[in-house]
């Protein structure tokens, strides 16, 4: 996945706060235990995170709060992070390029079915953070929380992968790990996420829907990531990448490495073999209607 050399980066859009302390630890209470549940929604960590339904034929409401600021004092983000040519050569500005792109690009969808996308902040932080869901650790993985609204991750969180999961961590799968986190957002401004209190485990359990739902989510924005202008191209290699780390971080695969054996009652991302149909589904389709999880057998 290469970036157009000369497209304009939005910082604004990514609040930098890596290094910095988070202060006194609040109550935590993760969904799932250290990496082993990567690339997700900490919905357990309020009540609220909850979700069901498809897009279907239309957008549903949004509940219309504004996006923070992005760049803190601290940040050198608007130095380093300026063009595609810094988000080609630069973990960091390769997230803040990613983060464009897929705003841009759910702005467009939101905008189609007359409604107003509400653009949300990414949040870089190192070891721990703060956030309307608690005090997270780099543990969690990268999670949208719903109560603040923002998408946090450790970059570390990449080298974790290729460590423990041999996943292949280049800019492709950096970008459906973020495109998977916004695809949570726009289940929060839909009111999908309304709908998941009490069902967050088992193989057919909505917290798993809402996942894969996610997943699909982000294939729909490769399909359409050139249009956005930012990125310059995505090869069949790129799509390769993103279904192995999509696979690699199916539960059943998790918890074989982990465990030693797969209990689907306690699943809360789905299999390998889902979360690769789906993100194939929504590259191939390009539709987001194309991603109603919630209606029959996944």
């Amino acid at each position: 996945m290469r970036f157009r050399q000369g497209a304009k980066l939005d910082t604004g859009q990514v609040t930098d706060v890596r290094g910095r302390s988070v202060g006194a630890p609040g109550g935590l209470a993760v969904g799932g235990g250290g990496i082993g549940l990567v690339v997700l929604v900490i919905y357990l960590l309020l009540n609220a995170f909850t979700g069901g339904g498809g897009l279907g034929g239309q957008l549903g409401s949004l509940d219309g709060q504004t996006v923070g600021q992005g760049d803190t004092p601290a940040s050198t983000l608007p130095q380093d992070c300026q063009t595609g040519q810094d988000a080609n050569e630069r973990d960091d500005c390769r997230i803040v390029g990613v983060v464009n792109s897929v705003q841009k690009f759910w702005n467009g969808v939101f905008q189609n079915s007359n409604k107003s996308y509400q653009y949300v902040d990414t949040v870089l932080f190192t070891d721990s953070i703060d956030t309307g869901c608690g005090t997270a650790t780099s543990q969690v993985g990268p999670f949208y929380c719903p109560a603040d609204k923002h998408v946090y991750i450790d970059l570390g969180f990449f080298d974790d992968l290729r460590a423990q999961f041999g996943v292949d961590a280049g800019p492709f799968v950096q970008a459906y790990v973020i495109a998977h986190e916004y695809g949570h957002h726009v289940q929060d401004q839909l009111g999908i996420l309304d709908q998941i209190r009490g069902d967050q485990q088992g193989p057919e359990s909505k917290s798993v829907r809402s996942e894969l739902q996610a997943d699909c989510y982000a294939g729909v924005w490769a399909k359409h990531a050139v249009e956005t202008g930012l990125i310059d191209q995505l090869t069949q290699a790129d799509i390769n990448q993103g279904l192995d780390a999509a696979a690699a971080i199916g539960d059943d695969r998790i918890q074989e490495r982990t465990q030693g054996q797969v209990n689907p009652e306690t699943w809360t991302h789905g299999s390998s073999e889902q979360r690769r149909r789906w993100f194939s589904r929504g590259y191939e389709t390009g539709k987001p209607a194309e991603c109603n999880t919630f209606a029959g057998s996944i």
